[in-house]
């Protein structure tokens, strides 16, 4: 039997990790970023990054096709998937082990550059960098 931390463990050392401050970097370079934050919508209304995407790690897969890029891009959810799959894609949650979790989950479903975001929302705030709630939409 394993514990939930195992399981993080394990899922850190198969996905590929960035800090905050690679986070913040290349959120600056690139204005319509794909960033989902995998917190329960209650955690994500109390402060997330802009332009974050809410879909908590419980229903992520099946949310993915509802994905703003997905919608966009006028093909087949399929192929709209597959396209979303090969674009640089961010998840975030509260201290990096749900997101751990989540990126396995997506490179198991074939996104190839998917990057958990390690310490999560808990070193981004540590890091003073802006957030919004849902109130200051």
């Amino acid at each position: 039997m394993k514990t939930s931390q195992q399981l993080i463990a394990e899922a850190r050392a198969a996905v590929r990790e960035v800090s905050v401050t690679d986070l913040a970097a290349y959120l600056n370079q690139h204005p319509e970023p794909r960033l989902i934050d995998v917190r329960e919508p209650a955690e994500f209304s109390q402060g997330h990054i802009f332009g974050a995407i809410n879909y908590p790690r419980g229903v992520l897969e099946m949310q993915l096709a509802n994905h703003p890029a997905v919608a966009a891009s006028g093909c087949a959810a399929d192929v709209a998937l597959e396209q979303l799959a090969s674009a640089p894609l961010f998840l975030i949650c509260r201290s990096g082990g749900r997101s751990a979790l989540a990126a396995e989950s997506l490179q198991r479903m074939g996104f190839t550059k998917v990057y958990s975001v390690a310490g999560g929302m808990q070193d981004w705030h540590a890091a003073n960098f802006a957030i919004q709630t849902t109130e200051s939409k």
